[in-house]
C-alpha cells in the first residue's frame, strides 16, 4: 500500500495497469504502526496521534525524553487501509483481487500463481515472506530472535493518562524470558494502547501475555476500572539474515525485502524509504532494486553485533538501551535507530556500551563478513 500510494501520485504510472492481490480484504483493525519522523509523511492524514515527549523507564535509569525535532507517531491499520483504498478507487487503472498467492516464476515476465488464477506482469512487488528466517546457523553468522507482543487498547473510567507523553519503553518488568518491556501510547486522558513486548527465541503461551498486561495495568498504571476496546498481537522477525531484494523483475518489499531493522523491529519508515527508491528507479528506467548502499552495509553490521550480544545473552537488552538513552540525546538515538547517523555519531553511541562486550562481538561480525 505504501508503494501503491506513491504510484498514484506519480504521472508515470497513469497509463500502467496495476493489480493488487491480497489474501485479506483489509477490513479489520489488525495492527498499529508506530514510527518517528521530523516532517509530515505521505500518511500524515491518517496519523491517529503523535507525541513530542516519551518516557523511558528501566531499573536504574528513567527519564522523560524530548524528541525534538522528531515526533513519535501512531497509525491504526484500518485507517491506513481505508485511506489507501479510498484514494486508489479514484483510479480506473488499479484493480484489487482477494486471493492467496502460491508462487512466482519467470524473470523478464513474472507469473504470479494464485489459488484461482495465473497472472503475468512486467514487474511484481512482493511483500510475502514465504519462509521463516533460519535460526542461528552452524557457522554462527546469522541470528534470529522474534519480537512478539500483545497489546490492549483500554478505556479507563477516570482520567489517568497524559495524551502528550507516551511511554516508549518500560523495562521495569521481569527480564528472565528475554528483553522485555511495555509501551503505553495514550490517545486521550482515558484511552491508551498498552503493549507487552519481548525479544526472544520462543513465543509465550497466550495467557502469559494476558497476565503481564493485567499486572502492569493494575500495579504500574494503577487503573482499577477499565474496558478493553481492541486487542492486537504479532510476531516480527529480528534477524541479520540477508533477504533477497530482487530476482529478475520480481522485487521484494516489506519484511520480505528486509525492511525490518534487525536490532529494533521497526519497519514502517524503512518501508517508506524503499517505496520511494523503487518509484525513482521505475520512473528513471534504471531498475536498480537490489543495490545496497554503504550506509545499509554499515548499519547491518551494527545490527548484527547487537543481535549477537542479545542472542548469546552477553548483556541484557534493558541495560543496553538504558546505557544508550542515559548517555545520548533522544534525537541522536532516534537518528541512529533510523540509520541516519554519521561515523562520528556512531562512535558516540558505541561509547555508551561496554567495550569489552561489544568490541569482540564487532570483530567477530567483521570476520564473518569477510568470510
Amino acid at each position: 500500500m505504501s508503494l501503491l500510494m506513491r504510484m498514484i501520485q506519480e504521472p508515470f504510472f497513469q497509463a500502467k495497469r496495476i493489480l493488487v492481490i491480497d489474501q485479506s480484504a483489509k477490513t479489520n483493525n489488525d495492527r498499529t504502526w508506530c514510527f518517528w519522523e521530523t516532517n509530515p509523511g505521505i500518511f500524515e492524514p491518517v496519523v491517529r496521534h503523535h507525541w513530542e515527549k516519551v518516557n523511558f523507564f528501566s531499573s536504574d535509569f528513567s527519564k522523560t525524553l524530548d524528541l525534538f525535532p522528531y515526533q513519535y507517531k501512531m497509525i491504526s491499520g484500518i485507517d491506513l487501509y481505508t485511506f489507501v483504498k479510498t484514494e486508489t478507487a479514484k483510479h480506473s487503472n488499479i484493480e484489487w483481487i482477494t486471493d492467496t498467492i502460491l508462487s512466482f516464476d519467470g524473470k523478464e515476465k513474472v507469473n504470479v500463481v494464485t489459488a484461482t488464477e495465473i497472472f503475468t506482469a512486467s514487474f511484481v512487488f512482493n511483500s510475502i515472506l514465504f519462509r521463516e528466517p533460519a535460526a542461528i546457523d552452524a557457522k554462527d553468522k546469522n541470528y534470529y530472535l522474534k519480537q512478539h507482543f500483545k497489546g490492549w487498547e483500554i478505556e479507563a473510567e477516570r482520567n489517568c493518562f497524559d495524551p502528550g507523553v507516551a511511554t516508549y519503553m518500560d523495562f521495569r518488568l521481569a527480564q528472565d524470558k528475554g528483553t522485555t518491556f511495555m509501551y503505553v501510547l495514550p490517545v486521550s486522558k482515558t484511552k491508551a494502547l498498552v503493549e507487552y513486548t519481548l525479544f526472544s527465541e520462543n513465543l509465550l503461551a497466550d495467557e502469559e501475555y494476558t497476565i503481564a498486561l493485567q499486572k502492569y495495568i493494575d500495579e504500574e498504571l494503577k487503573i482499577e476500572k477499565y474496558s478493553i476496546t481492541h486487542i492486537e498481537s504479532g510476531v516480527i522477525p529480528m534477524t541479520n539474515q540477508r533477504f533477497s531484494l530482487q530476482v529478475g523483475n520480481m522485487v521484494n518489499i516489506g519484511i520480505a525485502g528486509g525492511q525490518v531493522k534487525p536490532s529494533s523491529g521497526y519497519a514502517f519508515r524503512f518501508i517508506q524509504q524503499r517505496a520511494e527508491n523503487i518509484i525513482r528507479e521505475l520512473v528513471t528506467g534504471a531498475h536498480r532494486f537490489s543495490e545496497r548502499s554503504f550506509s545499509d552495509k554499515k548499519f547491518h553490521l551494527y545490527d548484527s553485533v547487537l543481535l549477537q550480544v542479545l542472542y548469546h545473552n552477553k548483556m541484557k537488552g534493558e541495560k543496553i538501551f538504558s546505557d544508550i538513552f542515559r548517555k545520548n540525546s533522544a534525537e541522536l538515538v532516534f537518528r541512529f535507530l533510523d540509520n541516519q547517523t554519521s561515523i562520528l555519531e556512531d562512535l558516540r553511541i558505541m561509547q555508551s556500551v561496554p567495550t569489552h562486550i561489544f568490541l569482540p562481538a564487532a570483530l567477530k561480525e567483521m570476520v564473518n563478513k569477510i568470510g
